[in-house]
């Protein structure tokens, strides 16, 4: 069974027309599955209904129709307890890593902040840890999480506007990986990075799924990227999911006009490879 099963999903909004209000579709009949340990990339222009998707997955967003189910639970339907348990098994990692992470915590408790929020660890251990006078096994994670994305010990002690925007973005990912989900959305996870500093956050995301066993859905308007990261690609325009298809298949023969215009306005990229010189 996939891990993640999107069946004939939609979502409207109510706007108003005049006087009347009328149901704006913003996603329309989209289909597809992810397998675990896959990457599926969804890809297209701003507006096309790419973060509502990732939103109905993650059940902050309820579909209008259709289902969505991670790991055979239907997010829509869960009970509170089902969901906070299936959110343990899925976390986002987003777009911008400066206002991802609150200006007043240290590193150590935004790592650390998923434990807290799903009964794992209380507050007072936390913060104690923080202290510094307080439980090691608090900050024996929250070293072994940064270790994991690149970061030493003493990026604990230090506040976000400490760092450079691809470390911030590494302490979004320690903070994803602080409940061992199965499941990252990464919603445009590399696009307020330099080209070379990206490159480096898509080769970390490889090297974490080979060790960890990860499923992604990476987010990006980039074909190039998701080329080069994924296993599959599902093409979304203006709400529609109008072509899927294995990465090298799709970008070596699209059959969409809308996928070849795609690939036509996205350059190719240094190879994520060489961004690590």
């Amino acid at each position: 069974m996939a891990l993640v099963e999107v069946e004939a999903v939609g979502k409207s909004y109510p706007r108003r027309a005049g006087l009347r209000t009328e149901q704006r579709a913003v996603v329309e009949d989209v289909s597809f599955t992810i397998e675990a340990g896959e990457t599926l990339g969804l890809v297209g222009e701003s507006g096309s209904g790419k973060t509502t998707v990732a939103r109905m997955i993650l059940g902050l967003v309820k579909p209008t129709q259709g289902t969505v189910r991670v790991d055979g639970v239907d997010v829509a339907t869960a009970s509170r307890a089902e969901l906070k348990a299936l959110r343990r098994q899925m976390q986002p990692v987003f777009q911008d890593p400066f206002e991802a992470l609150n200006p007043r915590m240290k590193v150590l408790e935004i790592v650390t902040e998923p434990l807290r929020i799903h009964d794992l660890w209380n507050s007072t251990t936390i913060r104690m840890a923080a202290e510094g006078c307080g439980r090691e096994a608090v900050r024996l994670e929250a070293t072994t999480l940064l270790r994991q994305v690149g970061l030493d010990e003493p990026a604990l002690g230090r506040y976000p506007h400490e760092f450079s925007g691809g470390q911030r973005q590494r302490i979004n990912i320690a903070r994803a990986l602080a409940l061992r989900p199965k499941l990252l959305i990464l919603d445009e996870p590399v696009s307020a990075l330099d080209v070379s500093v990206g490159a480096q956050i898509v080769n970390l995301l490889r090297e974490l799924q080979r060790e960890h066993g990860l499923t992604y859905l990476f987010i990006s308007h980039s074909m190039p990227l998701v080329r080069y990261l994924c296993a599959r690609i599902a093409v979304m325009e203006r709400g529609r999911l109008v072509e899927i298809g294995e990465a090298e298949t799709l970008c070596a023969a699209p059959r969409e006009a809308y996928t070849q215009r795609l690939l036509a306005a996205t350059p190719e990229l240094p190879t994520p490879a060489a961004g690590m010189a």
